[in-house]
């Protein structure tokens, strides 16, 4: 390593997001960069920012996210504290990460990906299909809103946002029959017990970058790009090279009904996406394979096919 080890008395600062989640993925991280240099945990200080996404009275109120803000929700502040080097390195979630960063930033690093798969969530059904019709889904996604609804459009969908804990009482207090969640947040947290199935991809393709931690630095912190080079795990960065170009070609965030997920065999990428209305009245579906070196080429041809499919209006998501 060129530069200077960060010491108990010159730490190395992680920014996050103070759910449990996102300080197990701080603390993922951590772990990860303790083992991979020997280094001490006190080498490292976990700093917590509050962002947009994480105010209580817009959590409470159970607004769409979608009139809060889009995207950056969930990265603003993080990223605006990285910039003034409150912070030397950010972990996210990915699939909350908007396609571009600020000048000055870099998310080049992603930890091995988490199950990707969507965890349905109830205490009286074991699958969507067993729900009858009229029952009341509680979700806060758009994508997860419109692909159910496209299955199943005799269900009532209600906004239904907060962490596992606060989804789980409203749950319980007949809010909603059942919701669902992220299997690698789960998995991460250690309450695979939550999930009453697991749902197959093909029947509910996930988020894009669903079950991926990003980690991203200044461009200039080369103390930072030289650590997290020891992090970056390349399978999962090629997948989400296709998954994030194919949403960004679609000018879509973690707020619009688009999904994909790229897997890998033998270097050769498959890529799926789908793209639906908000309502779920029409989905629109395809899929590409081709050499992992052209992940993100792959991405941006998947995304021109489906948008040359769609009629006049289908991605005006806005206006929904």
């Amino acid at each position: 390593m060129n530069t200077a080890f960060p010491t108990p008395d010159a730490p190395l600062k992680i920014g996050t997001r103070g759910s449990p989640l996102a300080l197990a993925q701080a603390y993922e991280t951590r772990s990860r960069l303790m083992r991979a240099f020997d280094l001490p945990e006190a080498a490292f200080a976990i700093h917590v920012i509050k962002t947009t996404g994480d105010d209580r009275s817009l959590i409470d109120a159970d607004r769409p996210l979608k009139e809060i803000g889009n995207k950056g929700l969930f990265t603003k502040e993080i990223e605006e504290a990285l910039l003034a080097g409150s912070i030397d390195i950010a972990v996210h979630s990915m699939k909350d990460m908007p396609t571009l960063q600020p000048d000055g930033l870099l998310l080049d690093t992603y930890l091995p990906r988490e199950d990707v798969r969507d965890a349905f969530v109830s205490p009286q059904f074991n699958s969507i299909a067993a729900l009858p019709e009229g029952t009341v889904v509680g979700t806060s996604s758009l994508r997860r809103k419109a692909q159910l609804l496209n299955k199943r459009p005799d269900l009532t969908v209600v906004e239904f946002r907060g962490n596992v804990q606060t989804r789980l009482k409203k749950l319980d207090d007949g809010v909603a029959a059942c919701t669902f969640l992220a299997m690698a947040g789960l998995n991460r947290l250690g309450n695979t017990a939550v999930a009453t199935a697991a749902i197959d991809p093909q029947d509910m393709l996930p988020a894009v970058a669903q079950g991926a931690i990003g980690i991203e630095r200044r461009s200039d912190d080369k103390r930072a790009a030289e650590m997290l080079a020891a992090l970056h795990d390349a399978d999962t960065g090629h997948r989400l090279d296709a998954e994030r170009a194919f949403l960004a070609r679609l000018d879509g965030s973690c707020e619009t009904p688009i999904a994909a997920l790229a897997t890998l065999e033998n270097g050769t990428l498959t890529l799926r996406g789908e793209i639906l209305r908000p309502n779920g009245s029409q989905s629109l579906s395809d899929h590409i394979t081709g050499p992992i070196a052209k992940a993100k080429s792959l991405g941006e041809t998947l995304a021109d096919t489906l948008k040359a499919r769609a009629p006049d209006g289908f991605m005006d998501w806005s206006r929904h």
